[in-house]
């Protein structure tokens, strides 16, 4: 398998966002939630938080710094490496708001994995919720991103995997997580439990 294009999600994916976001709502809202126990993509549920407990949630998560406390996923780094150098081309693909652009760019540089792309996908019908400032990445819209022709998506969010499902030429691997843990996989889904599981199906 050479030359392929790669989308990667990146939060739960490349970094350990819901571990962090559990010691948040903690913090902010005093709603305990172990890691293993986020039963469903939905943090608003999972946290049993109010719209407007929710938005300030999002606030908080995305604050300036923020984005920087979440750790790497063990093995990313060297893993987007070995794809790029055995020829594949990796984009990372991620549903963050684009102001988040700054602290993202910082992130993935403190990571060793800089330079590589990312294209802001509004993955939940958030776009018009958050504020835009001049210099933000252009976001696209999902349809858009639908329309875009993937060999192999890296992805963990129930909610998206079940629209890719419809990509039945695309090898979707599905990275496991307590939210997606019972999500019924199509024929063109596999499951991994890691980094090391995805460079053993790809390379």
């Amino acid at each position: 398998m050479t030359g392929k294009l790669i989308y990667v999600d990146m939060d739960d994916v490349l970094c350990e966002t819901a571990a962090n976001l559990c010691r948040l709502a903690e913090r902010e809202f005093g709603r305990h939630v172990e890691y293993e126990d986020v039963f469903a993509f939905d943090l608003q549920k999972v946290f049993a938080l109010s719209d407007d407990e929710m938005r300030r949630f999002m606030i908080a998560s995305h604050a300036p710094g923020a984005l920087l406390t979440h750790p790497v996923t063990p093995g990313a780094p060297d893993a987007l490496r070995a794809l790029r150098d055995a020829g594949h081309s990796v984009d990372i693909v991620t549903g963050r708001p684009a102001y988040a652009h700054g602290d993202t760019e910082r992130w993935l540089a403190a990571a060793g994995i800089g330079d590589f792309p990312v294209t802001y996908v509004d993955k939940y019908g958030r776009d018009k919720s958050y504020a835009h400032n001049e210099g933000d990445p252009p976001t696209v819209k999902l349809d858009e991103l639908l329309a875009r022709k993937f060999d192999v998506v890296i992805d963990d969010s129930p909610q998206i995997l079940e629209l890719l499902s419809g990509w039945k030429d695309t090898r979707i691997l599905v990275f496991s997580r307590p939210w997606n843990a019972s999500f019924a996989l199509s024929a063109n889904m596999t499951r991994v439990g890691g980094w090391r599981d995805i460079l053993a199906a790809l390379l």
